[in-house]
C-alpha cells in the first residue's frame, strides 16, 4: 500500500485540548499519536484550565512532569493561559506566572495570552497603554530571569484588526508574536484572509482553524460546525499558508469546552484525515 499523501506536509499540525477537556494528559497524547500528530496545545485537561494546579497535583514538580513527557513522542509547544494584555491586574499576572516553571521544564516555546479589550478598528489610548505596559512587564521579567518561553498573542478581540496590531507594533521595542485565529479576524473584523496574513506572516507562530455558520449560539452570533462544512473559507487559509511556505504550527481549535453541542474532537481529527490535511 502506498504512503498516504497529505496536502500540507510542511505544517506542524496540532490540536487544542479545548476539544477534549475531559481527557487526561496521557489520553491527549494518545489521541495525537492516533492521528499522526507530534504536538498538542494544552488549554484544558481533566476539565480544568488551571494547569499549574493540576500539574502539581498529578506530578508534584515540573521536573517530574518533564521526565514523564520525555518518554512521549508528543511535544507541548504551547501552554494556553488566560492572561489578557488589556484588562489584567496583579492577581491575573500572578496566576500567569505560575505557568512559567512548568513551561520551562517542558521546553514549551510559547505561552498563549489573549489580546483582551473590545473589538474595534483602532485601539483606544487606554487599551493601547495597557497592552504596552503588559508587554513591557513581561519583557523585563523574561530578560531578568533568562526564561526561554515567550508569549504569543491570540487575535481574539482588540487585535483582530490589522490596524490595531500596527498601532501596538509602533509602541513596543521588539516584534510581538501572534497566534492567528484565522476565523476571528475573518468573522469579527471582516478582514480578508489575505489582508490578515499579510500583516501576520512574519509574526505568526501558530494558526488556529475552525469553521462556523451564521446561526446564533449560546455564546456567539455564530455556531461552530464540522471542519469544511461551514461558511468560513477554511481551505483558502491552508492554501495561503502553503503558498507562503509556512512551516509552523496549525492548530485545530475545536472549542467543545465552551460549546458542548460540538461532538468529540475525534470527529474533527477524523475529518481532517479524510480531507488529507493531516
Amino acid at each position: 500500500m502506498s504512503e498516504k499523501q497529505v496536502l500540507y506536509p510542511n505544517f506542524k499540525w496540532t490540536f487544542s485540548t479545548l476539544g477534549c477537556p475531559e481527557l487526561t494528559l496521557d489520553e491527549c497524547c494518545s489521541l495525537a499519536r492516533a492521528h499522526g500528530l507530534a504536538s498538542i496545545e494544552l488549554r484544558t485537561i481533566e476539565n480544568t484550565a488551571d494547569l499549574p494546579v493540576l500539574f502539581e497535583r498529578n506530578y508534584g514538580t515540573p521536573e517530574n512532569l518533564a521526565g514523564k513527557m520525555s518518554h512521549e513522542s508528543i511535544s507541548i509547544d504551547f501552554l494556553d493561559t488566560s492572561l489578557k494584555l488589556v484588562g489584567n491586574d496583579s492577581e491575573t499576572r500572578s496566576d500567569f506566572l505560575k505557568f512559567i516553571p512548568w513551561a520551562e521544564a517542558l521546553g514549551a516555546k510559547w505561552l498563549r495570552v489573549f489580546d483582551g479589550g473590545l473589538v474595534s478598528k483602532t485601539l483606544e489610548d487606554e487599551a493601547l497603554n495597557q497592552a504596552v505596559d503588559t508587554l513591557s512587564w513581561w519583557t523585563d521579567l523574561r530578560s531578568k530571569n533568562n526564561w526561554n518561553v515567550d508569549i504569543a498573542i491570540e487575535t481574539h478581540d482588540s487585535l483582530v484588526f490589522a490596524n490595531a496590531r500596527s498601532q501596538l507594533a509602533e509602541k513596543v521595542d521588539r516584534p510581538t508574536r501572534f497566534i492567528w485565529d484565522s476565523h476571528h479576524t475573518w468573522k469579527k473584523a471582516g478582514e480578508s484572509l489575505e489582508e490578515s496574513w499579510s500583516s501576520l506572516r512574519d509574526l505568526a507562530v501558530n494558526v488556529h482553524i475552525k469553521d462556523s455558520v451564521s446561526k446564533p449560539s449560546a455564546r456567539h452570533p455564530f455556531t461552530y460546525v464540522q471542519l469544511g462544512e461551514g461558511e468560513f473559507p477554511l481551505a483558502n487559509v491552508l492554501d495561503i499558508l502553503k503558498a507562503d511556505n509556512y512551516g509552523g504550527n496549525v492548530s485545530i481549535e475545536w472549542e467543545r469546552q465552551w460549546h458542548p453541542y460540538l461532538p468529540p474532537l475525534e470527529t474533527a481529527l477524523s475529518r481532517a484525515n479524510e480531507l488529507a490535511w493531516i
